[in-house]
């Protein structure tokens, strides 16, 4: 037999809980479908496109009646601190600067065929530095074995002489 107990006016297997508490299958549902607006697992800062920003501050110079412009910036979670930053962007012209596309611009084909053949004729003229060293190496070194075949030849006829 199983023993109930009862709580705050609840009876039953398991009813004893912290006030405010749901039961399992209740609270997995919950979670499952809406997320608990106080945990937030890292902070982002929000970020607008220029087409939006744009959209937002010539709905709100469309406004004509009183409150419209706060129904405007309440309906899309925006302050209006935020509003008054984006018309002075708008005035000084940068909301046309942020949609040209951001990074480096593309290099011209040209200049990278230019960088390439700029590397081949550095190598060529790295490996035409070693074989000039090499030539000279080779020559010094058929000076010195001509002086030696010299030299011996030179000390052997003498000795043949006599």
């Amino acid at each position: 037999m199983q023993k109930t107990t009862m709580v705050n006016g609840a009876s039953g297997r398991g009813a004893e809980r912290a006030v405010g508490e749901r039961s399992g299958e209740a609270a997995g549902r919950v979670a499952a479908t809406i997320p608990d607006p106080e945990l937030v697992e890292q902070a982002r800062r929000r970020q607008f496109t220029a087409e939006y920003k744009l959209r937002i501050v010539q709905q709100a110079d469309a406004c004509t009646q009183p409150g419209e412009v706060g129904a405007l910036l309440r309906r899309e979670g925006l302050y209006s601190s935020l509003l008054s930053a984006w018309r002075q962007q708008r005035d000084a012209g940068a909301l046309a600067a942020l949609r040209q596309p951001r990074g480096r611009k593309k290099a011209h084909p040209l200049q990278a065929d230019n960088a390439k053949l700029r590397a081949r004729a550095e190598r060529a003229e790295a490996e035409l530095v070693k074989a000039r060293k090499v030539i000279e190496v080779q020559g010094n070194v058929s000076a010195l074995l001509a002086q030696l075949l010299e030299a011996n030849s030179a000390g052997s006829e003498p000795s043949s002489q006599t």
